[in-house]
């Protein structure tokens, strides 16, 4: 548990911070890249992947000490990437305040995928976060997330493989 004055210092850090400094970090011209390279990539497979990033967490997660992996299970759950066909859709998440990644995959994922490969992928994102290599970091999210996706549920040219989430990235 957090000591008093670490979580006064998370505090201030979070709010201090706001959706103008995800902006900032995540401009329309990436939004729109990011979104074109997630429409590429569902064309691969039948999962569903989003992006949401977020410059900080809501004032409540941070008075109960709540983790970004806490708020990326809410936010999966909130922009109803569970509620695919397969049950293998993907959340790939951001808190930029904390340069923490997760990423959460619905039960048609991740009981095929081994809780360490999850951990092994995001223990590679944070050096290009810890140095705001934002779109390096994400695509390279993106790309293992994807390269999952088409070996456990890849798309055939008979099958009908509807767009059942949308691909733009949601900036919080």
């Amino acid at each position: 548990m957090a000591t008093f004055t670490s979580r006064i210092a998370r505090l201030l850090r979070h709010r201090l911070r706001d959706e103008s400094n995800t902006r900032s970090a995540i401009p329309a011209d990436l939004v729109q890249r990011l979104g074109q390279r997630v429409a590429a990539s569902e064309r691969r497979h039948t999962g569903e992947i989003r992006i949401y990033v977020e410059s900080s967490l809501p004032t409540s997660y941070v008075l109960r000490d709540a983790t970004p992996r806490e708020r990326a299970v809410m936010m999966f759950g909130k922009l109803r990437v569970w509620d695919t066909a397969q049950n293998n859709g993907v959340l790939i998440y951001l808190l930029l305040v904390e340069r923490a990644i997760e990423i959460v995959a619905d039960r048609g994922l991740s009981e095929r995928v081994p809780h360490a490969q999850w951990e092994a992928i995001i223990g590679r994102m944070p050096a290009a976060f810890r140095q705001a290599r934002y779109e390096d970091g994400l695509t390279q999210a993106l790309e293992e997330v994807s390269a999952l996706l088409v070996q456990h549920f890849p798309a055939a040219s008979r099958d009908v493989n509807p767009n059942e989430l949308p691909d733009e990235p949601i900036l919080g």
